[in-house]
C-alpha cells in the first residue's frame, strides 16, 4: 500500500472509530456541548496517529498522482482537520494559526493545483465519497450520520438532474414545443429533492443532528486563514438552477458575492458549469422577450406553466432548507447554548443571527417574494402572468 493508502485506511477504521467513542462520550454527558478535558486520552492519540501519517506524506511528497487521488487525499487530510477542530484540539477564536502545522502545509500544497479550498468539502463526503466494500468515508459510525450523508447526496444528485436538463433548454430557446418536456422532468426532479428533505427532516434525530453531526462542519484554519465549513450546497447545480430560471442574476451584488464565496469550495467541473451558466440570458428574460409575439400560442403558453411550475417547487425546497433544517435542527437547539458557544454554533463563521438573516434573503430570492428592500423575481413574474395569463 502507499502512504495514502494507508492514511486513507486509518481515516475509514481507527480515525471514525475513535470519533464516534468520543462522541458517545459528549452525549452522555448533561452539557453535551462542553466536550474540552473530556476523552482527552482519545484526542491525543488521534492527533498523534494523524499527525504521523501527515508527516511521512508531506515529506513524500508526491501527491500530484492524478486529480482522483489528490482530491481524495485532501479530504483526508480535511476530515482529520476538522475533527480536531470539532474536539476543541484546535479553535480559531483563540488561535492566530493552526498549530497543525504539517496538515495545514499538505492541505494548501494539494490545494494549491486543485484549485480548491484547502479543506474537506461537501464532495468529499457525497458526490465524491467512494465506497469500499458498500462503506462509504464518515466522521462517525453513527445513523445519523450516514442519514444526513445518504439524503444530502440524494438531493445533491436530484438538483444536479435537473440543473443538467434546464440546461439543455438553452440552445433550443424557450419557444421551442420540447422545452416544455424539459421543463417537466426538471420539475419531477425537484419533486425528489422536496421528498428526499421531507424523509431526512423526519427520520434524523434533532438532538444527534445538532450535537454530534453538525460540530465537524464548523471553521477552521489552515495555516493563517479561517475557512468556513462545508456547506450543502456547495456544489454548482443549486445555484445554476437559480440563474438558469432568473430567480437570481449574477450581476446582483448580494448573489454575486455568494457565488465568489463558494466558488472554490466546489469541485473544479462545477466551478466550470457554474461560469457558464452566470453568462446565459435566463428563461424568465427570455419568455418576457417572447411573449408579445406569442402569448396567444398554446405551445408557448404551455412552456411558461411548466417553467413557473420549476419555479414553484424550486422555491418550496428553499423553504425547506430554511424554515426546517437551518430553524428546527441549528436555531431552536442553539437557544440553549452558552453565550460563549451560541458564538461559535454556525458552520459558516458568521454569528447565528447574521446566518439567519442572510438565508433569508437567499430563501426569499428563490421564492420570488414579493420585497422591495431587495431583489428579486416577482414583479417580473407579475408581468409575464399579466401578459400570458398563466
Amino acid at each position: 500500500m502507499t502512504l495514502s493508502q494507508d492514511y486513507e485506511h486509518w481515516i475509514r477504521t481507527s480515525f471514525v472509530e475513535m470519533n464516534t467513542a468520543l462522541e458517545e462520550m459528549y452525549f452522555s454527558r448533561e452539557a453535551r456541548e462542553n466536550v474540552e478535558g473530556v476523552g482527552d486520552d482519545i484526542k491525543n492519540q488521534m492527533r498523534a496517529e494523524g499527525h504521523g501519517f501527515i508527516c511521512k506524506l508531506l515529506d513524500e511528497g508526491n501527491t500530484d498522482e492524478g486529480f482522483e487521488n489528490a482530491f481524495d487525499l485532501l479530504g483526508d487530510v480535511g476530515l482529520y482537520m476538522a475533527s480536531m477542530r470539532r474536539h476543541e484540539v484546535t479553535n480559531p477564536a483563540r488561535e492566530d494559526v493552526s498549530p497543525l502545522q504539517e496538515a495545514s502545509a499538505l492541505a494548501m500544497h494539494i490545494s494549491s493545483f486543485l484549485g480548491v479550498v484547502p479543506r474537506f468539502a461537501t464532495a468529499h463526503l457525497t458526490t465524491r465519497n467512494r465506497a469500499v466494500d458498500g462503506k462509504i468515508k464518515s466522521f462517525t459510525t453513527l445513523p445519523d450520520e450516514y442519514l444526513f450523508l445518504d439524503y444530502n447526496l440524494r438531493s445533491i444528485f436530484a438538483f444536479k438532474r435537473a440543473a443538467e436538463l434546464l440546461s439543455r433548454i438553452l440552445p433550443l430557446g424557450v419557444t421551442h414545443p420540447a422545452a416544455a418536456i424539459l421543463f417537466d422532468d426538471a420539475a419531477d426532479a425537484l419533486r425528489d429533492v422536496i421528498e428526499s428533505n421531507d424523509l431526512l427532516f423526519k427520520k434524523l434525530d434533532r438532538d444527534r443532528f445538532f450535537y454530534c453531526v453538525r460540530p465537524y462542519y464548523k471553521p477552521y484554519r489552515v495555516a493563517r486563514q479561517e475557512y468556513r465549513g462545508a456547506n450543502g450546497g456547495d456544489f454548482s447545480g443549486i445555484n445554476e438552477i437559480d440563474l438558469l430560471l432568473g430567480l437570481c442574476s449574477a450581476n446582483d451584488p448580494y448573489y454575486s458575492q455568494l457565488l465568489v464565496e463558494k466558488m472554490l469550495f466546489m469541485e473544479p467541473r462545477d466551478q466550470i458549469s457554474l461560469r457558464e451558466s452566470m453568462r446565459q440570458r435566463s428563461f424568465l428574460l427570455q419568455f418576457l422577450d417572447a411573449a408579445p409575439v406569442n402569448k396567444n400560442d398554446a405551445a408557448f403558453r404551455k412552456n411558461v406553466e411548466s417553467y413557473l411550475t420549476v419555479c414553484k417547487l424550486h422555491g418550496v425546497t428553499a423553504r425547506q432548507h430554511h424554515d426546517k433544517l437551518v430553524k428546527d435542527f441549528i436555531e431552536k437547539p442553539s437557544a440553549a447554548l452558552t453565550p460563549e458557544k451560541y458564538a461559535q454554533v454556525t458552520a459558516s463563521g458568521p454569528p447565528l443571527e447574521v446566518l439567519m438573516s442572510a438565508l433569508e434573503v437567499l430563501r426569499d430570492m428563490r421564492v420570488a417574494a414579493d420585497r422591495k428592500d431587495i431583489r428579486t423575481a416577482h414583479d417580473d413574474f407579475q408581468r409575464l402572468r399579466a401578459l400570458t395569463g398563466v
